[in-house]
């Protein structure tokens, strides 16, 4: 049997990744419920340096930035209006950058992300953030929907450990590079490091 190839690859159909200069970039429920609620990612810390890396070169460029906040249960899971869902201060906005409040993992979904983004201009987003099998996967999904080339930073995302059906757990490791996977086939340019980008 061949070695597999992606449908971007079959189809002629990708792109190179995004410049920083060129794209704005999505930062996807970088949020304290991830460091110390119940949502606990175990690779958290390091996608966070990555997050903060792309944030400081996007700055420091006048890049165009949405942050992305999850709006969640009020006393539970990414809680509005407490320390649960409050920015993580490594990537916190600062007074003038666009916040898009969402309800759902699809940032798009009830929100206006599209309108913000026709707005920046740039056909090229560059994503990253939390939780990759979730709000960063159906995000990117979406993104394809709406006409927008994405390029997804690998390592400045993270997911966390997930139950199956059958009472097994797959690990967050194995669960965020199967969702890496599926992005690259058919809709994301897939870099490995902030550091990639130009």
């Amino acid at each position: 049997m061949p070695h597999p190839h992606t449908l971007f690859q079959l189809t002629g159909r990708g792109h190179a990744p995004a410049s920083l200069a060129q794209a704005t970039l999505l930062i996807i429920d970088a949020q304290e419920e991830y460091r110390s609620g119940v949502l606990q990612l175990p690779g958290l810390n390091a996608a966070l340096e990555e997050i903060a890396q792309l944030l400081a070169r996007a700055r420091a460029i006048g890049a165009s930035i949405i942050h992305v906040k999850h709006l969640g249960i009020p006393g539970g899971l990414l809680d509005p209006s407490g320390p649960r869902g409050a920015h993580l201060p490594e990537a916190a906005p600062l007074p003038g950058e666009v916040i898009v409040q969402k309800r759902l993992p699809n940032a798009f979904a009830g929100t206006d992300l599209h309108d913000r983004l026709q707005a920046m201009g740039h056909l090229d987003v560059i994503v990253c953030g939390f939780m990759s099998h979730s709000s960063v996967s159906s995000t990117v999904r979406a993104c394809k929907d709406y006409g927008y080339r994405c390029t997804v930073v690998d390592a400045a995302c993270t997911t966390r450990d997930l139950p199956t059906p059958e009472g097994d757990v797959i690990d967050a490791r194995d669960m965020h590079r199967a969702e890496m996977a599926a992005l690259a086939d058919n809709f994301a340019t897939l870099v490995a490091h902030a550091s990639v980008l130009g």
